[in-house]
């Protein structure tokens, strides 16, 4: 498979067992090497997400983000557009892990138009896909929330992960998975390597203004 282009647009989709996508995001491409595909994400990019799990981030109730899992599990769901709003987001995939890395921006209100590193986010999935337009994983429920300064940080999601366990949504091989990808991730971070050997480097990274919103049409 082909090497991405900086600055080239592609997706990244959630794709479940069966082959339906459970949901898609529109990225554009910092870099592409051996090490990671680093990819970013602004307001305004076009995303696709379950209509059960729109709903809830509409109305910030996480029991919809229930019914979502559970319809996830019957196979029963139908995608909603939507657009990323607030965050500007930084991602990183490295081959074959069972997680990416991702950074997020907020407004700074000390800095007029400026932004700041809110916090970084390990999320838990599986190993990347690559595919013409992209790449397809899926995302494991269970996050690690880290502080900008690496110094705390706390796990997230864990009953959502316990829920789609129950459901069979995730099943033991992924879970065996994960959980040595726990180890990797609280490693890395402690150690400073991989993404976080460059963590003030990308602490003040910001997007490129030439750079419209990313979308894959």
């Amino acid at each position: 498979m082909r090497s991405f282009e900086v600055g080239e647009s592609i997706a990244r989709r959630d794709v479940h067992r069966s082959g339906r996508v459970w949901s898609e995001q529109a990225l554009r491409v910092i870099d592409d090497t051996d090490q990671a595909l680093i990819t970013a994400c602004a307001p305004g990019a076009q995303v696709r997400w379950p209509a059960l799990y729109a709903r809830a981030r509409a109305e910030d109730d996480r029991s919809v983000r229930t019914e979502a899992f559970d319809a996830l599990a019957t196979g029963e769901w139908q995608l909603a557009d939507a657009v990323w709003q607030e965050t500007e987001l930084v991602l990183w995939k490295p081959p074959e892990t069972w997680f990416s890395v991702n950074a997020f921006y907020i407004p700074d209100e000390e800095r007029d138009g400026g932004r700041r590193l809110r916090n970084w986010y390990v999320n838990f999935e599986r190993p990347a896909i690559r595919n013409p337009g992209g790449f397809d994983t899926f995302d494991l429920a269970v996050d690690l929330l880290v502080a900008p300064d690496l110094t705390s940080w706390h796990w997230k999601d864990e009953d959502e992960y316990a829920h789609l366990r129950r459901l069979g949504v995730i099943t033991d091989t992924e879970h065996h998975a994960v959980n040595a990808a726990r180890g990797q991730a609280l490693a890395m971070i402690a150690q400073h390597t991989g993404v976080f050997a460059d963590a003030e480097r990308w602490a003040v990274w910001r997007w490129d203004p030439a750079w419209p919103a990313p979308t894959w049409v």
